[in-house]
């Protein structure tokens, strides 16, 4: 009875412990840490363990699987053939022989150990870190932590082992947690916020965000022949004049053939004096336009005309032929709605 004891309360502490493991290794990779930041910034030492931990995954995680073999490894050496001695004298009362009472008290003991391993020490705990991912990660992650530090220098070795085996197949190593949402899952947030009216997007701004994302800039491309335009003989005063009335700070100029020369902003020819008003503007001035793919997303044009200082790019068909015109105020007028320009006239 005293081994039966024994075998059965080191086999409910190697659960635990194998639970321990599984729901820690479980949480880190569940919990957002987004939702631990907070805590951690108003001084919770366990939240700022959880963030050391999710900054340490690889280390955090060598642990918990060394910990989980460990304890699935004492169940199978000493739980298992403890359990089954204590079951074998039983079975022989009962008139089994020797052999048939040692083949049967190892399949039983072999089936409950194995049945109780997997379900309390492995999908219970599963089950729990994804359930409350948090409040698990706050509990379990600061212990791990712990361990793994005491443990290093063995875990490091494996771990490092491993690393090594994944540059191998080229693959890169990753030591931090990601815990980002992805923008699919941001979009799904935001959607259900807004139908159950704990967030409110006026302006549609929010929405207009994740449309920005699948756009491209043959989707908003102004075509030449709607831009206001002139020829390589425009005056500094043609430009004024330009300005006066229609509010653009920017112009198209075109040579004899109709095509693209570049463009003309008005602080190019606002200083004129009046002798020069009248006279062609210099070739010098006008300034060339880059060119930019169609099928360019926005958010990497955006990226673009940012790198490279434009307001506005040109693109092009197979042909050389242009297209028409990408203007900054465009796209951002995609990301946050119609921009109201006072200067502008209708």
């Amino acid at each position: 009875m005293n081994d039966l004891l024994v075998a059965l309360l080191s086999f409910m502490g190697l659960l635990v412990g194998s639970a321990f493991f599984v729901a820690s290794e479980f949480a880190i990779f569940s919990a957002r840490r987004a939702q631990i930041e907070p805590r951690a910034e108003a001084g919770s030492r366990p939240a700022q363990l959880t963030i050391k931990g999710m900054e340490n995954v690889s280390l955090i995680v060598a642990t918990c699987q060394l910990g989980i073999t460990i304890c699935a490894l004492l169940i199978l050496i000493v739980v298992e053939p403890s359990i089954q001695k204590v079951l074998k004298s039983p079975l022989a009362a009962l008139g089994l022989g020797e052999d048939a009472a040692y083949a049967t008290s190892f399949v039983i003991a072999l089936v409950v150990v194995t049945f109780l391993h997997v379900l309390i020490g492995e999908m219970v705990p599963k089950n729990i870190a994804f359930s409350i991912p948090e409040r698990a990660a706050l509990v379990l992650v600061p212990i791990a932590y712990g361990l793994s530090l005491f443990l290093k220098p063995v875990v490091g070795i494996l771990n490092g082992i491993a690393n090594f085996a994944l540059r191998l197949m080229g693959i890169k190593p990753v030591n931090e947690a990601n815990s980002a949402y992805t923008l699919d899952q941001v979009e799904t947030i935001v959607e259900h916020s807004t139908r159950e009216g704990v967030l409110v997007d006026a302006t549609g701004a929010i929405g207009n965000t994740f449309e920005f994302t699948d756009k491209k800039v043959q989707d908003i491309l102004v075509p030449i022949e709607n831009l206001i335009t002139f020829k390589l003989d425009v005056t500094p005063r043609d430009i004024e004049q330009a300005v006066a009335k229609h509010g653009f700070s920017r112009y198209i100029i075109l040579d004899d053939q109709g095509e693209m020369e570049g463009y003309l902003h008005l602080k190019d020819v606002i200083d004129s004096d009046e002798e020069e008003a009248d006279q062609p503007v210099p070739r010098k001035l006008i300034r060339t336009v880059k060119s930019i793919g169609g099928t360019v997303e926005l958010e990497d044009a955006l990226a673009l005309m940012k790198r490279d200082r434009q307001h506005l790019m040109a693109n092009f068909n197979d042909d050389g032929k242009l297209v028409g015109l990408l203007f900054l105020e465009d796209i951002l007028e995609e990301l946050v709605g119609e921009v109201k320009d006072a200067t502008r006239r209708d």
